[in-house]
C-alpha cells in the first residue's frame, strides 16, 4: 500500500518516500516502528487536495519505495541500510523523504546527504535537544542523533526549533555556540538566513507538536506548538530553502488508539510534499 498520491514510477518521481519501521534504541515507549504502514494506511481517510495550497497529490510525482526490512537490535546496520537508500535515491536526481521510525533513523539519510552535500545545513523540530554524547553509555541512540550529526557537519550548520526538554549539558552545549537552538517556540524561524543554494536537511520529530494535538508519540513534553503553527513553519523552510532531503519521525501509532496522531501525521506529510512541488533541482553544493 502506498501513501495516498504516491503512485508514480521510481523513474518519473522528484520526491521518493521510503520508511524506516526501527525503534531498537526507544529509550521509553516503543511503537515507532508501526509509523510509516499506519500513515500509508491512514493517508486514505484524507483528500490529495489541499486547501492550503490549492494543490493536490494527483499532481505530483512522487513514489513511495515502501519500508525497509531493517534488522532487531543491531543499530548501525539499521543506519547503513537507511544511507544506502537514501544514497541510491540521491545519486538519482531525486529528494529522499525518510519516514520514521525512531528519531535515530534520521542519521542514516543525512550520512548520504553529506556525503553529497558537504555544506549540509539541517534544521530540526523537536521537544527534546537530541544533543547528549551517549545515552546509559551508548552513542546510537534516539536521544543522541543530533550530537552525532553535528560530528558530520560541524558548529554552526544545525538550527534547532521548540526545544523544551534536554539535560544541563546539552543546554550548555547550545549556549557554545555549537548549534543554534531556539526553545519553546518557533518564533525566530524569519530572522534565519542562509546563502542561496546552501543545501538542507529538514528532521521533524513529531514529539514538537503539543501531546494535547499529538498523543501519539514515545517521549511527550508538555508545552509544544500547535498543528497551525508547525505547518506554517515547514510551508515556509519548503518555500525559502533548497531542501535536498527530509524526513518525519517518532510517530508511534500503538500510543494513540484514536488515531488521531496518525491523521495529524498524515496531513502534516501531505502539506510537505505539497509544498516541495515547485522546488527546483536540487543544488550541485
Amino acid at each position: 500500500m502506498n501513501f495516498i498520491g504516491a503512485d508514480s514510477t521510481f523513474a518519473d518521481a522528484r520526491i521518493v518516500l521510503f520508511g524506516a519501521p526501527c525503534d531498537s534504541t526507544t529509550s521509553f515507549r516503543p511503537g515507532t516502528r508501526f509509523g510509516p504502514a499506519a500513515m500509508r494506511s491512514e493517508s486514505f481517510g484524507i483528500e490529495t487536495y489541499s486547501p492550503y495550497q490549492d494543490r493536490d497529490l494527483e499532481e505530483l510525482q512522487i513514489h513511495d519505495a515502501g519500508d525497509l526490512e531493517l534488522p532487531f537490535g543491531a543499530p548501525d546496520q539499521a543506519l547503513a541500510q537507511i544511507e544506502a537508500e537514501a544514497g541510491r535515491i540521491l545519486d538519482a536526481g531525486k529528494i529522499p523523504f525518510l519516514l520514521g521510525g525512531e528519531h535515530l533513523v534520521t542519521l542514516g539519510a543525512v550520512r548520504a546527504a553529506v556525503k553529497r552535500y558537504p555544506k549540509l545545513c539541517i534544521l530540526h523540530f523537536d521537544a527534546h535537544a537530541d544533543l547528549r554524547e551517549d545515552y546509559l553509555g551508548v552513542k546510537l541512540s534516539h536521544a543522541c542523533v543530533m550530537r552525532r550529526c553535528h560530528e558530520l557537519v560541524g558548529d554552526g550548520r544545525i538550527w534547532q526549533f521548540g526545544i523544551r526538554s534536554g539535560t544541563r549539558e546539552e543546554f550548555a552545549f547550545m549556549r557554545a555556540g555549537r548549534v543554534t537552538t531556539e526553545p519553546f517556540t518557533l518564533n525566530t524561524l524569519d530572522k534565519l538566513e542562509l546563502q542561496a543554494g546552501t543545501p538542507v536537511y529538514l528532521t521533524v520529530d513529531l514529539d514538537v507538536i503539543d501531546p494535547s494535538e499529538f498523543p501519539g508519540t514515545g517521549t511527550q513534553e508538555a508545552g509544544g506548538v500547535g498543528f497551525v503553527a508547525l505547518l506554517a513553519a515547514l510551508r515556509d523552510i519548503l518555500g525559502r530553502f533548497n531542501v535536498v532531503a527530509l524526513d518525519n519521525v517518532e510517530l508511534s501509532p500503538p500510543l494513540d488508539h484514536t488515531g488521531r496522531s496518525t491523521a495529524l501525521a498524515c496531513k502534516l506529510l501531505r502539506e510537505e510534499l505539497l509544498s516541495l512541488k515547485t522546488k527546483g533541482e536540487p543544488a550541485n553544493v
